[in-house]
């Protein structure tokens, strides 16, 4: 029997080497003696490291990022805890850190809040629900990824005013939906745990047999609006003609077209298009064969950077038009940059050079389906003359989300269940599933532990958050609010 080497990354690729295969008992008494060096209880609470600042570990991830932009990034995580928790995936991961693991790996997402589930088109064109964020992703300990989905399951309810009592339901309903998913996808086959995943029908379908009809008619009207979203409407609401050619519209700073931002750097734009060619042409080498095909089919037509997201903000993200066999064939891609994650000072770099393409190969190991257009390149001409790595997807195809500004709390409970099973088939596909639900076992430990963790971290949060808006109304940090 060949040794499992713990201490390789699920992402690494070393060609040729020997791949263990452990029984499934063997996979099962690996999870059980876990319990031993970790015990699930121990999950409960964490403890802050000397001298931890919040504030500066945010202004550290923001040094390499667009400095205009910056400010704008602030004033969104100010809006209240939630948005700040949306931003601040580097602080806790900085806290998790020191926390008690049980040895047992998985690829990560990094960034396992509530908000970063959402459905969008499967190349199949059936509208499916999964993770949706992969920034930060990276293999490491399963919990890390669990508590932060925990954790903003107690903040969403706090921001909604729900009271303990349904904040802890719907924490719990996530945890024991991960927990007991994951022992079901130990008893599946190798194949029907790939083949996994979850459309819109079935989610209605399953609400409707919970006499949740409210939230299946929301799931159900929000289905239909989302199969709206997609660059057709892009076309219609980001772009205007100008001598005749479709232009994206200028927006400034949420959106700015790279014309004008080329003129504001003193560089000739003719020198940047032809950098963007070069840049598309290595793009579409990182697509599967008939999908590079599909995209030589379209002309690049305009491009402008456009701010996305909460904790993506002063990363440069870029959007792209390109246009088919007429003007009513517009495709609009997204070009967004890829830093190093959030977790890397704690487990250790990617075994991938280019970050771009740990986000791709994390994005796929992870989800059920992904965009046909996921691809990845490395820029070595930009605006300022840095070296960048940036990951490729479309703009919208078909994106929708969970409205959680007006989530009641039995959809906050009905959807935790949804996210922890996504989180469970994520982990499943990468980590050891047998020993993972071995682990976890069949009482509920690990959720009573996790549901304590998340109001312990929530109200850190809170603090967190306070220590932002103090750091703002000090003028430690420039803030821009209202965007």
């Amino acid at each position: 029997m060949v040794a499992l080497d713990e201490t390789k990354d699920v992402d690494e690729p070393v060609a040729g080497s020997p791949v263990p295969h452990f029984t499934a008992s063997e996979r099962a008494a690996r999870g059980r003696s876990a319990r031993e060096e970790c015990p699930r209880s121990s999950h409960a609470g964490f403890e802050l490291t000397p001298g931890r600042d919040p504030v500066a570990i945010l202004e550290e991830q923001a040094s390499s990022r667009v400095p205009e932009l910056v400010p704008l990034r602030y004033g969104r995580m100010l809006v209240s805890p939630f948005t700040f928790y949306r931003g601040a995936a580097a602080v806790m991961a900085h806290d998790l850190a020191p926390t008690p693991r049980a040895g047992l790996r998985a690829q990560l997402c990094g960034d396992a809040h509530l908000s970063n589930v959402g459905g969008y088109a499967s190349p199949e064109r059936s509208l499916v629900f999964d993770l949706n964020d992969f920034d930060e992703t990276l293999p490491g300990p399963f919990e890390w990824d669990v508590k932060r989905l925990a954790a903003s399951f107690e903040i969403a309810g706090r921001d909604r005013d729900f009271t303990a009592t349904e904040r802890t339901k719907a924490v719990l309903s996530a945890v024991r939906s991960y927990r007991e998913w994951m022992r079901k996808l130990a008893e599946a086959r190798n194949l029907d745990v790939w083949y996994a995943r979850l459309d819109i029908e079935t989610i209605e379908r399953n609400l409707r047999e919970q006499q949740a009809k409210r939230q299946a008619d929301t799931v159900a009207k929000g289905a239909a609006k989302a199969r709206t979203k997609d660059s057709l409407k892009a076309f219609a609401k980001l772009t205007q003609l100008v001598d005749g050619e479709p232009r994206i519209v200028s927006d400034p700073p949420l959106i700015v077209p790279a014309r004008d931002l080329a003129k504001d750097a003193g560089i000739q734009f003719e020198w940047l298009e032809s950098v963007i060619h070069g840049l598309f042409r290595e793009y579409r080498r990182t697509l599967q064969h008939d999908r590079r095909h599909l995209l030589e089919e379209f002309r690049m037509v305009d491009l402008a950077r456009k701010v996305v997201g909460v904790g993506s903000v002063g990363t440069r993200c870029w959007i792209l038009l390109l246009l088919g066999r007429d003007a009513d064939d517009p495709l609009f891609l997204q070009i967004k940059e890829a830093q190093a994650s959030v977790l890397e000072p704690y487990l250790g770099k990617s075994a991938y050079k280019n970050h771009g393409q740990r986000v791709v190969v994390g994005q796929r190991m992870m989800q059920s389906t992904s965009d046909i257009f996921l691809g990845w390149l490395h820029s070595k001409e930009t605006l300022d003359g840095a070296e960048r790595d940036f990951f490729v997807r479309q703009l919208w195809d078909w994106k929708t989300s969970v409205d959680l500004d007006t989530i009641l709390p039995q959809g906050l409970e009905l959807y935790g269940q949804v996210c922890g099973f996504l989180l469970a088939r994520a982990h499943a596909r990468s980590g050891d599933r047998i020993a993972i639900a071995s682990y976890l076992g069949k009482g509920d430990a690990f959720d009573r532990a996790l549901a304590e963790f998340a109001v312990a971290y929530a109200d850190q949060n809170e603090r967190d958050h306070g220590a932002l808006r103090k750091a703002a109304d000090e003028r430690r940090i420039p803030v821009r609010e209202g965007f």
